[in-house]
């Protein structure tokens, strides 16, 4: 007479994660992002994106509008990992973008939001993102760009979770940025406007 005992049922969410899905145009994902880390008060944050090229292009815009963000994906070697890693927890970064090979096994403590700037293809991986934050008991924050492209996506993850990601109202992105990082409301001249950046994908 075997006792079965289960800690949590197999792909559930922590219960300590807020999690909430922002709508957003495909051109526009860099915009909200930034938007979201500065409304947030984002103390650290990982970012997640599908492709090593997208990790690569994120991070360096980021760095160009004056976050302090490094990454990580399949084609650092593990030295140059660990010293990003190493640089995330002392707070020389505070915004880590990472493909999926840091969604497993990653354990760094105080995380306060997870990013999910493209939509795990498998859902299974989504849980394993947004589970970096919300650790040892503590909140923690997921929110995750959501286009059009990703219904499909999102519905399976719904599935898999038994959970329905809340949606939140889109971010006003566009607003052409003060020194220091701070977004000022748009002007009505078009030329005062910042060109569009190109996709990120």
């Amino acid at each position: 007479n075997p006792k079965y005992i289960e800690v949590a049922r197999p792909a559930t969410a922590n219960t300590n994660i807020e999690q909430r899905r922002v709508n957003v145009a495909p051109m526009k994902k860099r915009e909200v992002l930034r938007d979201l880390i500065r409304s947030e008060d984002v103390s650290t944050g990982i970012i997640f994106c599908n492709r090593k090229t997208t990790v690569r292009e994120l991070n360096k815009s980021l760095k160009r509008h004056g976050f302090r963000s490094g990454e990580i994906h399949g084609d650092i070697d593990q030295a140059a990992r660990l010293r990003e890693l190493d640089a995330f927890k002392t707070g020389e970064i505070n915004l880590l973008v990472a493909s999926d090979v840091a969604a497993r096994g990653l354990d760094i403590k105080g995380v306060s939001h997870v990013f999910n700037f493209d939509v795990p293809w498998h859902p299974d991986d989504y849980v394993h993102r947004i589970g970096r934050t919300g650790r040892a008991g503590q909140k923690g924050i997921a929110i995750t760009l959501f286009t059009p492209d990703d219904a499909e996506a999102i519905a399976n993850i719904e599935k898999l979770t038994g959970q329905s990601i809340p949606r939140r109202a889109p971010m006003a992105a566009g607003a052409p940025e003060r020194e220091g990082g701070r977004s000022e409301r748009p002007r009505r001249d078009r030329r005062a406007a910042e060109p569009t950046e190109p996709s990120a994908r």
